[in-house]
């Protein structure tokens, strides 16, 4: 949360009811679907299920849909549903989530401000939103950067990655409730009111020390698909996640069944 916005709390806790059933829907019909199966789920779909039974045991639904009540407003800060939103584990992955998708349209080859606000509005930046051309300019370094820890091959080495950013473009730890707008949360920007860039770096640095520190490995990496360049999260159980999403899995298994098919040479 960059800046403090009016509270829709009433209007998000019935989105959180019908959402939270459509997780369990959907992990009941994924369940249902691997014993179809026979238990022959691909090792790609694996990974895609093991992150949603680790999404789904957290509440969290695709991650993304909480983001929109990123700026509860005071009325809403105490027990409950509203308050579970800012626990630790739900505004962690949802900044890191976020993280990525910024990462991904920043390094793209030319990005472009309505791209970088479409992605800022998914995940709880409301308008007025000032982004500037200078200021995608800024949060592309700052994805350059992010996209290092990623890349990282090992934990020692996305550890050793991330502290080089903490060191460098992070202030002391603070804690804002936005001018009251929001429940008590830390940021490592200098202000409510920094530079997009300080601020895309400095929570997405704080989001992937705790997803490091937490699950001792690298928040994430990069997809191992040839014709794809996206970062992803790894918060899943189970085996370590290859590609950024379903799509790219599937069709890098058509790919590999399709080789082991082709005739070889007379």
């Amino acid at each position: 949360m960059r800046r403090s916005t009016a509270g829709r709390a009433t209007e998000h806790t019935e989105e959180h009811g019908q959402e939270h059933e459509s997780a369990l829907a959907a992990h009941s019909w994924n369940k249902a679907r691997e014993r179809t199966r026979g238990g022959t789920l691909s090792k790609h779909e694996h990974e895609y299920e093991h992150e949603h039974e680790y999404e789904h045991e957290a509440g969290l639904g695709d991650g993304r849909e909480h983001g929109r009540d990123a700026g509860q407003s005071s009325s809403a800060r105490q027990d409950g549903p509203g308050a579970d939103e800012w626990s630790t584990r739900h505004s962690v992955l949802r900044t890191a989530r976020r993280t990525a998708a910024l990462v991904n349209v920043l390094c793209d080859a030319a990005p472009t401000v309505a791209a970088v606000e479409a992605v800022l509005r998914e995940y709880g930046e409301t308008d007025p939103l000032h982004l500037s051309a200078d200021g995608v300019e800024e949060m592309r370094a700052a994805a350059v950067s992010l996209r290092e820890v990623f890349a990282a091959p090992d934990t020692d080495t996305a550890a050793h990655r991330l502290n080089r950013l903490l060191a460098a473009g992070c202030g002391p730890l603070r804690l804002t409730s936005h001018g009251g707008g929001t429940p008590w949360h830390p940021h490592l920007d200098s202000d409510d009111a920094a530079p997009w860039g300080e601020w895309f770096l400095a929570s997405s640095c704080m989001a992937l020390t705790v997803l490091l520190w937490d699950r001792q490995r690298p928040p994430g990496g990069l997809c191992a698909s040839p014709s794809c360049a996206h970062v992803y999260l790894a918060v899943g159980p189970g085996t370590a996640r290859r590609y950024c999403s379903r799509r790219c899995a599937t069709r890098e298994r058509v790919a590999h069944h399709r080789r082991a098919k082709r005739p070889g040479p007379a």
